[in-house]
């Protein structure tokens, strides 16, 4: 019971720490890629505008790796913008494989308390077993196995939750920074 408690214990603190990482606002401001795109057609040099981006969040963080190689060719600002975009992404899946874990062995840390407690049953109850003490010893052993089910299942829906929410963050971040190159290169006109 004592590894289930902790994975319990685990598992939760990574839900509420990933419920607030993963704010939509804190990750992707809504309103940022336009209000560059405004910087810089009112003149702002992409230069200053990265300095400012890089402590801003994580998509700022994306797009100033586009802004400092602005006036590079296409593939060298895409490129710099893939590179800072999988660091970003690594740190968006932070605790995520933990979660996953837990998700997985939990019901099988509860399968093999359910069996250590079997094994003790049995062997303890030597030549002449008494059915009432054999059913309560059985039941309790089960109980192990109902606490990992009981960790996995939230734990494997947050876990996908999660899975799934990252990559709409990553998807946002890599519209906004298609559409940085586009207008670097005036392949598309900002507005």
């Amino acid at each position: 019971m004592w590894p289930l408690i902790v994975a319990s214990v685990v598992g939760f603190a990574i839900v509420l720490e990933r419920a607030v990482a993963l704010r939509r606002r804190r990750i992707n401001p809504p309103g940022l890629l336009e209000s560059v795109l405004r910087a810089l057609r009112g003149g702002e040099s992409p230069n200053a505008l990265a300095a400012k981006l890089m402590t801003h969040s994580p998509l700022g963080r994306v797009l100033a790796a586009g802004l400092r190689n602005y006036a590079a060719p296409r593939e060298v600002m895409k490129e710099a913008i893939e590179v800072e975009g999988r660091v970003v992404a690594h740190e968006l899946e932070r605790y995520l494989t933990t979660l996953g874990t837990i998700a997985v062995i939990s019901p099988l840390l509860g399968l093999f308390g359910t069996i250590v407690g079997m094994i003790e049953i049995f062997a303890s109850q030597g030549a002449t077993a008494n059915p009432q003490q054999l059913a309560h010893g059985i039941s309790v052993a089960l109980y192990t196995t109902g606490f990992g089910l009981i960790i996995a299942i939230p734990a494997t829906i947050f876990w996908r939750h999660y899975r799934a929410y990252v990559d709409d963050l990553i998807l946002e971040m890599e519209q906004a920074a298609v559409r940085l190159i586009e207008v670097a290169h005036g392949e598309r006109v900002d507005g």
